[in-house]
């Protein structure tokens, strides 16, 4: 009995620390290997009435679904470490500062950065902000990451025109948000449906 209480533990454990997804090309493979993020994309959808494909998208660009990623190191003179270029971390690559302005805002103090169902709705929390603050549409995943990655005043600014880089960045993300609403409109009902339904009817 103890050995078995035991192997049921160790397989939660293993489950909470999500691996990337095998096939992040496919947003519909992405929710049926992890189940518990479809019910977290949904629930940020309800939480901020933001479409689940573009925060998926820049979750994407940002950290290619790793829980713990971090930007690059810095290196004095080519090879000593000297600590990282920003504070950034998690599936959302959300900075320090920014995340404690989600938290406080939100009141969800036990919110993590490596944690999939809060990173997620970060990201649409920032979201409805930037359609707040700049009023861009929800919808509108090109725009929708320049502020993301510039900030409300950086883009009000229009600090990124002179970033050819971060506009094909930018393209490349509204191209994925495009391709993975295509995807989810193909298996939304077949990722609604219960346990139940799914073992008999596929």
């Amino acid at each position: 009995m103890r050995f078995g209480v035991l192997a049921c533990v160790a397989l939660l454990t293993v489950g909470c620390a999500s691996s990337p997804p095998r096939d992040p090309e496919n947003i519909c493979n992405i929710f049926e290997e992890n189940r518990s993020w479809w019910r977290a994309a949904k629930s940020m959808n309800r939480n901020w009435d933001v479409p689940i494909h573009v925060p998926m998208a820049i979750m994407y660009q940002e950290s290619s679904f790793q829980a713990r990623a971090r930007p690059p190191r810095r290196y004095v003179l080519g090879f000593i470490p000297w600590g990282r270029l920003s504070d950034a971390y998690g599936y959302a690559q959300a900075k320090t500062m920014t995340w404690d302005d989600y938290i406080k805002e939100t009141g969800n103090r036990r919110a993590r950065r490596d944690n999939f169902g809060d990173a997620i709705d970060f990201i649409g929390w920032y979201m409805n902000k930037t359609h707040t603050i700049n009023g861009v549409s929800k919808h509108d995943a090109y725009n929708q990451y320049l502020n993301y990655h510039e900030g409300w005043g950086g883009f009000q600014r229009r600090t990124y025109a002179q970033k050819a880089w971060l506009i094909d960045v930018s393209r490349r993300v509204d191209a994925r948000s495009n391709r993975y609403a295509h995807q989810l409109n193909e298996c939304r009902d077949r990722l609604d449906r219960g346990w139940f339904r799914r073992l008999f009817f596929g």
